[in-house]
């Protein structure tokens, strides 16, 4: 029987409402705006309810405008809810924002916490004097961390000197030397050549390993294939996704992604269980298949007579047609 984890995050029925003023377009509706502007209310988070266990990693995804951002500065203790209630680990995010902000961290891949004309070694002491963080237990892990990411040297640069990449390590050990519980991720690897994505995402990996609770929030679907168990997808202010990466995967049913170079040049039409994705010429073209309404083998053979299959490679679905299917309004949940 798999042992229960803590819960580290609590998230009942939260709502966040907005008024907003409503603008005009027509002259009467601008000239009628001077005197009294209109208020509109916009629902931006609508009674949603989750839980986040100890040491998982989740990925919270959504279109723009979906109501992630809002729900994110709620759990961190930036928003107040307009009803509904927060734990995360044990606080209430807005009332004990002093204690809590002490056991989390965050990592914004699009807004620095180095300080650009300094080291990132003298901003990780200050970082280590604002936390309160015994010489000793500060030494060790600064000395562990930087071993992971391998910025020995780089630290001791001023940041404006630092790469993309050599930045993003050092923002990971200012967020991480205090010992967080919990840590938001919002866009993490943005900008970063392949590898070094590959560095972070491993560091990301082994920090969980150790034990820390990881909430993701990207557009790189890569990141989420790579590092989440478990997928939460807003949209419109509500959830219609919560569940693992291959159930996410699986509620398309049995579709695969073929890439098809033939001798004879493929039709444009699409037909039963095979829809045209990307025609790269005449006889080469990528497909969806279907395989509920056409198996895979008998795919292979009608093409083969048909065409002659010159090469063919089959890969499932990437997950950015699952997302597209959730971003535009259908629930799959």
């Amino acid at each position: 029987m798999k042992e229960r984890r803590l819960s580290m995050i609590e998230v009942s029925h939260l709502t966040k409402t907005y008024m907003t003023h409503e603008r005009g377009h027509t002259l009467r509706e601008i000239a009628a705006n001077l005197i009294r502007r209109p208020m509109k209310e916009v629902q931006a988070v609508k009674d949603i309810s989750f839980t986040v266990e100890q040491g998982e990693m989740v990925a919270f995804l959504g279109p723009n405008g979906a109501g992630k951002s809002t729900t994110l500065k709620m759990l961190t203790g930036v928003l107040h809810p307009t009803s509904g209630e927060v734990r995360a680990l044990g606080l209430t995010p807005w009332k004990q924002r002093s204690e809590y902000v002490r056991r989390i961290g965050a990592v914004f891949g699009q807004k620095s916490q180095l300080l650009w004309d300094i080291p990132p070694v003298d901003a990780f002491y200050m970082n280590k004097a604002i936390y309160g963080v015994p010489e000793r237990e500060y030494a060790q892990t600064l000395d562990r961390l930087t071993t992971l990411l391998d910025v020995g040297d780089v630290m001791r640069k001023p940041t404006r000197q630092l790469s993309l990449g050599e930045r993003m390590k050092c923002e990971f050990i200012m967020a991480m030397l205090h010992g967080p519980e919990l840590v938001f991720l919002d866009e993490p690897t943005i900008g970063l050549d392949v590898i070094a994505k590959e560095n972070i995402r491993d560091f990301i990996k082994d920090m969980n390993r150790q034990g820390v609770t990881f909430i993701l929030t990207t557009h790189d679907l890569d990141d989420v294939e790579l590092l989440a168990e478990r997928v939460i997808v807003i949209n419109h202010g509500e959830i219609v996704f919560d569940d693992g990466l291959n159930v996410l995967r699986g509620r398309l049913g049995e579709k695969k992604a073929v890439r098809l170079t033939t001798d004879l040049p493929l039709p444009d039409e699409s037909m039963p269980g095979v829809t045209l994705l990307k025609r790269i010429h005449d006889s080469e073209a990528e497909l969806e298949i279907d395989t509920d309404i056409l198996p895979l083998k008998h795919f292979i053979r009608q093409f083969n007579e048909t065409y002659g299959i010159r090469d063919m490679s089959i890969e499932p679905l990437p997950i950015e047609a699952v997302m597209k299917e959730l971003y535009i309004g259908s629930p799959l949940s």
